[in-house]
């Protein structure tokens, strides 16, 4: 990830968190059914912010190593366990597992530090569209894995339609600079085959939230340019983008995905020869 994401990350750590749509525990729980976890299992939580994810698994494997390259992200997530450790002391009858098997590493996706086919799992929520290569992530993501291991990502997303696509990426740059591209479910489809994976699931959902998601955290320049664009759309753009005023603010579709895959058997013999 580039050094303008570890910044405008670094700034925002603390937001992620207690941040809803990084604690949804809808998401988080089909994380984990989709992510099919032992108790042996080795996880790695790529571009892992505070945590949210790692800890979320972590119950349900042996360890979780969890990385990002962004310090205070990983300092928030430290933080964060501290206090869970803490509470579990306070309640002798409480199973600690879930703290102290998660390892918070500094790690750049695009180069992992790792030996190859080290991982069961591997997970990956809200962060790939701010990788500046995804196929080359997505290769490291793959490299690390065992043979027939789980890949499991939830991200930001836009649908099959091109003027939604190309809103919804400009918005997202205005909102936060570090933002590469939200991908249609085609194209994490095909991204994930070139990666040597066997795509299982890509389930697209909408959350319908607030214009001051975008607009909060925003620089007052790119958030004049985000109430403009809003204000600037027919009626017909409008319902693409689902568009409603209500209580004195507007509200519009944000559209993610979560995806599902293995390594393939045949990506596995062809990295070993």
């Amino acid at each position: 990830m580039s050094q303008l994401a570890q910044s405008i990350f670094g700034q925002r750590a603390a937001f992620y968190t207690t941040s809803s749509t990084h604690t949804d525990k809808v998401v988080l729980d089909r994380v984990i059914e989709l992510a099919q976890p032992q108790p042996t299992s080795l996880v790695l939580d790529v571009a892992t912010g505070t945590g949210h994810t790692a800890f979320a698994l972590a119950p349900h494997v042996r360890e979780v190593i969890a990385t990002d390259v962004t310090r205070e992200m990983l300092f928030e997530g430290g933080r964060l366990r501290l206090a869970a450790h803490r509470r579990a002391a306070a309640d002798m009858g409480k199973d600690e597992r879930g703290i102290a098997n998660v390892e918070f590493r500094m790690a750049d996706v695009h180069d992992l530090p790792f030996d190859d086919a080290m991982f069961d799992i591997v997970t990956c929520r809200r962060a790939a569209h701010h990788f500046t290569d995804i196929a080359r992530a997505l290769s490291e993501m793959q490299r690390v894995l065992k043979p027939h291991g789980r890949l499991v990502i939830d991200d930001r997303s836009v649908p099959e339609d091109s003027f939604v696509d190309a809103t919804m990426n400009r918005l997202d740059v205005l909102h936060d600079r570090s933002h590469v591209r939200e991908y249609r479910p085609g194209e994490w489809e095909r991204l994930l085959q070139a990666a040597g994976f066997v795509v299982e699931t890509i389930e697209p959902y909408t959350r319908h939230r607030p214009l001051s998601a975008l607009t909060e955290k925003a620089e007052p320049e790119d958030a004049a340019e985000i109430e403009a664009m809003m204000a600037a759309l027919n009626e017909s753009q409008r319902a693409a983008m689902n568009i409603v005023d209500k209580d004195s603010e507007t509200y519009m579709n944000h559209w993610f995905v979560m995806i599902a895959g293995t390594k393939s058997e045949e990506s596995h013999r062809d990295a070993s020869q």
